[in-house]
């Protein structure tokens, strides 16, 4: 392929004149805006979002609008590479930071796109997805897959925290997001399918009646089963990081997302290869720094911080330190194109 090619100054003013009463322009000025060679150029930025600072500010928007005239009260996570107001934190992502307070309740609604709940402060609160309540404790992983209803209630004393990560864009993109409205479920009088159905790996409800699994049988991650994971994963070897998956299809518990839990020893230095998957990284507990293309990134607990594709990344641990690895590889292995390059 050329490196040089035509520009639109090339072309008398007569001839563009014509081409834009016909609707229409020519492809080779701007084809290395959409095919660079070699690699993506991405109009991403690495992003980071600093706790401390975010959490005063989700309190004074509580005193400042109720939940009723917010529905879902969230501060928004903006791109840096796309500016203030942006609704995504990489071209894939939405992330925003959710706060509910003691005695509210958010309205139900269905919605195309999917969303996970990261849960980062708090205790009491909890989310009903069809008709199944989710308790929401810290580190807890909920699901709200896309079509599902949900609401969310707080039975606690003490304001609950939840980071949001949503496939939005890439519905806004299809000009396929829409949300519908509907009155607060009613809830199964039993504890969620994490506590009785899925509670150990390996192990799924008997399939006697040879159906096919269902599409989202567990919403629910508890944290404390995940860092138990990764303590043993830990204690055996040097990587310590688990996929939350489906634990009837072993797929990706959404079909566009994934998420990955990850522990670093203290002075523990990780250099993952280059992918073509951006991603998102909340800080579960723990502190330490990111280099991301040459930026350095320093993190602790409940900070939030992105990467576009192809990164080149190094994290190092100052203490003990868990996180949770949001991207979009799911979407990419079903396009066929997810790749990972040496660095």
């Amino acid at each position: 392929m050329s490196d040089q090619l035509g520009t639109l100054d090339d072309l008398p003013q007569e001839y563009r004149d014509e081409m834009a009463d016909a609707g229409v322009a020519p492809l080779w000025p701007m084809m290395r805006n959409v095919l660079p060679h070699g690699a993506p150029n991405p109009v991403t930025r690495p992003g980071y979002w600093n706790y401390d600072a975010l959490r005063p500010l989700l309190l004074k928007a509580g005193e400042l609008t109720p939940v009723e005239k917010a529905e879902r009260r969230v501060l928004v996570l903006s791109d840096p590479g796309r500016g203030s107001g942006a609704m995504q934190a990489t071209s894939s992502i939405y992330l925003g930071m959710q706060l509910l307070l003691p005695g509210e309740t958010a309205p139900a609604h269905r919605h195309t796109p999917s969303a996970v709940r990261i849960v980062v402060e708090g205790s009491g609160g909890y989310t009903v997805v069809s008709g199944e309540r989710l308790p929401m404790e810290e580190g807890d992983l909920v699901l709200t897959p896309g079509g599902e209803w949900h609401d969310h209630g707080h039975d606690g004393s003490d304001p609950v925290i939840w980071l949001d990560a949503l496939d939005l864009p890439l519905f806004v993109y299809f000009e396929g997001s829409y949300a519908i409205e509907g009155p607060l479920q009613a809830q199964n009088n039993r504890p969620d399918a994490s506590e009785v159905e899925y509670t150990a790996a390996g192990l799924v409800p008997s399939r006697q009646s040879g159906g096919a699994p269902r599409r989202f049988p567990m919403m629910r991650y508890p944290w404390a089963q995940t860092e138990k994971a990764l303590r043993q994963m830990a204690a055996y070897g040097d990587t310590a990081e688990v996929d939350f998956i489906n634990p009837e299809t072993g797929e990706d518990v959404l079909p566009t997302l994934g998420f990955t839990a990850m522990m670093l020893q203290a002075g523990q230095q990780d250099a993952p290869p280059l992918r073509s998957a951006s991603c998102a990284f909340h800080v579960v507990s723990g502190s330490g720094q990111t280099e991301v293309d040459g930026k350095v990134i320093t993190w602790g607990p409940k900070d939030t911080f992105t990467a576009p594709v192809f990164s080149r990344l190094t994290h190092t641990a100052h203490e003990e330190s868990f996180l949770i690895r949001i991207h979009d590889r799911p979407l990419q292995t079903k396009l066929g194109y997810y790749e990972e390059r040496p660095r």
